[in-house]
């Protein structure tokens, strides 16, 4: 009498899914737009003379650093497009996770850092990548401030808040369990409270 062993069935390791995978190009998008970003916070911190000189609430340079941001974040999904990283349904992912995230907004208050735009695009940006991330917490601010009527100097920093909250999301180490949850909260407190700081 012979015995046969039975294989037992193995689970295959799940990768998790990059909607917009960093590739040379976005990643040089990326750069650019927060290099950038990092020059507008600062710039008034860089610049000599009295406060009568310096434009604090950067109504006049709003504008160009709105008109400079929002074609980057185009050019880093174009050049997914253009790479194969990024299909039609990670488009139509982005545009409905941007239109609930918009709608989320005004339930929020974005001086503390307290909104649930962050309980929708931290998880997001932990799922499908950190250039994802980027785009969402862009876009879906620049929704909401349309669906609001919230469009101001402040709303091209903001955006550029919101991306680096989802950008660092997708940087955040490989964990699962409990440990992840209690990690993304963590996270989300701490970036909740950077970016009503910033």
């Amino acid at each position: 009498m012979t015995a046969t062993a039975t294989a037992l069935p193995t689970t295959p390791t799940r990768r998790r899914p990059v909607a917009v995978a960093l590739r040379l190009r976005s990643t040089f998008a990326l750069a650019v737009a927060s290099g950038f970003g990092v020059l507008a916070f600062g710039w008034p911190f860089l610049r000599h003379g009295t406060a009568a000189n310096v434009d604090t609430a950067h109504t006049g340079d709003a504008p160009w650093i709105f008109a400079i941001v929002l074609p980057l974040l185009l050019v880093v999904v174009l050049a997914e497009l253009a790479d194969g990283g990024m299909d039609a349904k990670a488009i139509a992912l982005l545009g409905v996770l941007v239109a609930c995230g918009a709608a989320l907004r005004p339930l929020g208050i974005d001086a503390t850092g307290a909104s649930p735009v962050f309980f929708l695009l931290i998880p997001a940006a932990r799922v499908l990548g950190r250039g994802f991330g980027f785009i969402l917490g862009a876009l879906t601010l620049f929704g909401g401030a349309l669906l609001t009527g919230g469009v101001g100097p402040w709303l091209p920093f903001q955006m550029l808040a919101a991306g680096w909250v989802g950008l660092f999301a997708g940087c955040l180490p490989p964990i699962r369990g409990r440990a992840e949850i209690m990690m993304l909260a963590a996270y989300g407190a701490l970036a909740g409270m950077l970016y009503g700081a910033v």
